[in-house]
């Protein structure tokens, strides 16, 4: 088609001859030279330190480079170790990583693997950049959890009551073999004198390994059923402890026995045994992990992270609160203090956390710690109006629970407690929806904590280039 309309030359032929300097087409903010700066100047020397002692094969790549280029991915949102290995050939900000030095996905994924937990260890290192900088301030801390997918199959999981059918079915299969076994066996010696039964033995291999499987996932069942009743008889004695020191009684129906039997309907995961099912935020349910971080208000950095295996929250909230303070003592980043004098006390920091993991002992544990405490201790209904602001102190016999109550119906309290949203909730759509992180990649609770610190390290690192080099 014939156009009279002028535009601006394009020449394909030439462009691909053409040569690209990153640093000639990249901007000079841009986030691969920051990491080319910083990841270089963090303490490398225990991924260092494992290829001493190994003397075989070719010079490995070099451990800052696949630190940056790891860091790097995770920051964009490029967790697949193909992806990666994919992106080095092509992506003009992954080259600037590796140059010619491309590893493929198979020595990615063998470097993450093999330093997870090394690389779990920069998050302090990263946290105490953040810190130098004065991007935490401890004004506010907010902790709350997220459930992501685990790397397992639900069609890879047994509930407890089929695998007692299944197990009785394969013990009935492996007697009908072994009989089947004998039978032949008799009549091999009677015909040839000697014993071949090549094909069986593999049969009942199969059916053993099964078996094995099968009785193993039963255990932990069971263990964790035992765990369960255990946590729930000491519920039961705390309530009544409760009430005889009231003076009140029991009421409603007598309590039934606590069983320590797993319910029927309890499952477990053959791919990764450590995932549990949990209700996900569609309403469905699937194999996840629970993610948990604290975070400072200021500039909302990532102060500790976690990441367990129950879908209650109940009992993290002091964990992660310990964490926290070993987080900043190993940072270097000092507690508020009342004044300014070198000997006053410690400022107790206000943490605030949903209904989700509000306990009487998680209170007394958080008032324990040098924190002031803001859990809410229920839902809230949509279109009520909010209870009266309350004055003055509570009564000198309320419970744990009125007491936080009535904390968080004051002026105070009540600000504090209603930027809990603004600062944590952000932090996991920015992880989920803005870098795409929807599912670990790793297997097991370890390797899954170590790759949890690794997407919240990043986040810090996003932070602290975007409000401190980005915007310089």
């Amino acid at each position: 088609m014939e156009s009279h309309k002028t535009f601006r030359p394009w020449e394909p032929d030439r462009y691909v001859q053409q040569p690209l300097a990153p640093a000639e087409v990249l901007p000079e903010d841009d986030l691969v030279f920051f990491l080319l700066d910083v990841v270089p100047s963090l303490d490398l020397s225990a991924m260092y330190a494992y290829y001493e002692r190994e003397t075989r094969g070719a010079p490995p790549f070099d451990v800052a480079m696949m630190a940056t280029l790891l860091l790097y991915s995770y920051c964009v949102g490029v967790f697949s170790s193909r992806k990666i290995a994919a992106a080095c050939e092509r992506n003009l900000a992954f080259l600037a990583i590796v140059g010619r030095q491309r590893p493929d996905f198979r020595t990615i994924s063998d470097f993450r693997k093999i330093h997870s937990q090394h690389m779990a260890g920069l998050f302090v290192e990263v946290l105490r950049l953040a810190g130098e900088l004065g991007l935490v301030k401890l004004g506010n801390l907010a902790l709350d959890g997220t459930k992501a997918r685990a790397n397992a199959s639900r069609h890879k999981a047994m509930s407890y009551g089929y695998m007692e059918k299944e197990l009785q079915r394969l013990r009935d299969e492996v007697a009908a073999l072994m009989k089947q076994a004998e039978r032949t066996d008799a009549e091999q010696d009677a015909a040839l004198g000697s014993r071949r039964g090549d094909e069986l033995p593999e049969e009942l291999q199969r059916r053993e390994d099964r078996i094995a499987a099968i009785e193993a996932a039963m255990k932990r069942l069971e263990a964790e059923a035992q765990q369960a009743a255990e946590a729930k008889r000491r519920a039961r004695e705390q309530a009544q402890a409760e009430r005889e020191a009231q003076g009140t009684k029991p009421c409603g129906r007598q309590p039934k026995e606590i069983d320590e039997r797993p319910a029927h309907k309890a499952q477990t995961n053959f791919t990764d045994p450590e995932a549990k099912i949990m209700k996900t935020s569609n309403k469905g349910f699937d194999y996840c992990f629970n993610g948990q971080i604290v975070v400072d208000e200021e500039h909302q950095i990532i102060v500790a992270a976690e990441v367990t295996s129950q879908a209650n929250d109940k009992q993290q909230a002091v964990p992660l609160a310990q964490a926290t303070l070993e987080n900043l003592a190993a940072a270097g980043i000092e507690l508020p203090k009342t004044s300014d004098e070198p000997a006053a006390p410690v400022k107790p920091i206000p943490l605030s956390a949903d209904n989700g993991y509000f306990s009487e002992d998680n209170v007394t544990g958080l008032d324990s710690l040098p924190l002031d405490p803001h859990v809410a201790t229920g839902r809230d209904k949509h279109n009520t109006p909010q209870p009266p602001l309350a004055e003055g102190q509570p009564a000198a016999e309320a419970t744990v629970k009125q007491r936080m109550a009535h904390k968080l119906r004051t002026s105070a309290g009540r600000q504090c407690y209603a930027k809990r949203k603004q600062i944590v909730e952000p932090v996991f759509g920015q992880m989920k929806h803005a870098r795409g992180f929807r599912q670990f990649l790793l297997r097991g609770l370890k390797k899954v904590g170590a790759e949890w610190n690794l997407l919240c390290l990043t986040h810090n690192l996003l932070k602290i280039w975007r409000y401190h080099y980005a915007l310089t």
